[in-house]
């Protein structure tokens, strides 16, 4: 089968993967699952694992398939497996947990102490077929498809967790600011006025994001390139701040917001990554707020979110390329340039 494979870390996106045959996957193991790639979402951290970001996080033997974001149809399974069988078409949550270790036993997917990540430490999704197994598949609803879903697999799911988390914060009332309505952006804008009575404020540098998220539900919007986002902030919440912000671009510039917009007792979630928290400590104790950091979500989190989506409270912007063109989309990611989600289709 063809496979994008990264052989060495590189700063030139346009250039970093090979497209290369590789030995069709199967499963060895009673509980592994084949699955037959039909969409493969492109995310911010395929750019960052190309950079070698992640290698002090995740051991990895290169060369790699990447890719994290897979949904698609189950071509083969182990003998012990039941939740699905041949030919149902699932989404893949991002990791492979043991299910047997204590953060496991405990539900935290994200931390099991014998986790594989597919297109981080194992062969991911940007291939014609997936190896996975049966703690990951999720099958979906007659009638949702699997290429228009894929990046819920991190996208979404990473999103929704993060709202999943603000909302038990929030009151009818209360103010909830959205910082960045991209990728993920606009997938938590969505989520967090499905399950909330918040009033929401849209932070981003463009206009068509700022429209993206009228569209989608926000209340009020700030460009930061026209108006100071803290004034802003101030005049539209009475001088109270906001409760919850959700930080989808993770700068030094978006972590800086924190201490003059969010409210005594609120919380700044920090789901974007690449920047840093430059804050005193004194400004955390007299404001008593928070810095959140969240890494995608539970297992039982993608379900909810396929809920949401059968429902049709979220719907995911996408753009469909084929396999030839990952190194086209990730330079274009690089540069700012691609709305919504990219998702490839081996």
């Amino acid at each position: 089968m063809q496979a994008a494979r990264l052989h060495e870390y590189t700063e030139e996106m346009d250039s970093a993967l090979s497209i290369e045959e590789v030995d069709d996957p199967e499963p060895t193991r009673s509980d592994e699952v084949v699955v037959d790639i039909e969409g493969a979402g492109w995310c911010q951290t395929d750019n960052h694992v190309i950079e070698g970001m992640w290698a002090q996080y995740m051991p990895q033997d290169l060369p790699m398939t990447l890719g994290h974001e897979n949904a698609g149809t189950v071509a083969a399974t182990g003998g012990e497996v039941t939740v699905v069988s041949e030919g149902d078409q699932v989404i893949c949550h991002p990791v492979m947990t043991c299910g047997l270790c204590r953060p496991c036993r405990l539900g935290d997917d994200m931390h099991c102490e014998n986790v594989q990540f597919p297109g981080l430490s194992t062969d991911g999704g940007f291939a014609e077929s997936l190896l996975t197994n049966e703690r990951a598949v999720i099958p979906l609803p007659d009638g949702v498809d699997p290429t228009d879903i894929a990046p819920h697999a991190d996208a979404g799911i990473t999103a929704y967790h993060a709202v999943k988390g603000a909302v038990g914060e929030l009151n009818p009332g209360d103010h909830a600011v959205v910082v960045g309505i991209g990728g993920l952006g606009h997938i938590g804008l969505q989520c967090l006025d499905a399950m909330s009575a918040t009033e929401i404020t849209a932070v981003d540098l463009k206009d068509e994001a700022l429209s993206l998220a009228t569209e989608l539900g926000a209340h009020h919007t700030v460009d930061p390139t026209e108006e100071d986002v803290t004034s802003e902030i101030d005049a539209i919440t009475d001088g109270r701040g906001a409760k919850q912000v959700l930080d989808f671009v993770g700068s030094d510039e978006t972590a800086a917001l924190a201490p003059d917009t969010v409210a005594a007792g609120g919380d700044h979630y920090v789901i974007g990554y690449g920047g840093h928290v430059h804050e005193p400590t004194q400004a955390l104790v007299n404001g008593e707020f928070s810095f959140t950091g969240t890494l995608v979500g539970q297992y039982t989190e993608l379900q909810e979110l396929v809920a949401l989506v059968e429902r049709g409270d979220v719907d995911l912007r996408t753009t469909r390329h084929d396999l030839g063109d990952v190194n086209a989309v990730a330079e274009r990611l690089e540069h700012g340039e691609i709305e919504g989600r990219a998702v490839i289709t081996p």
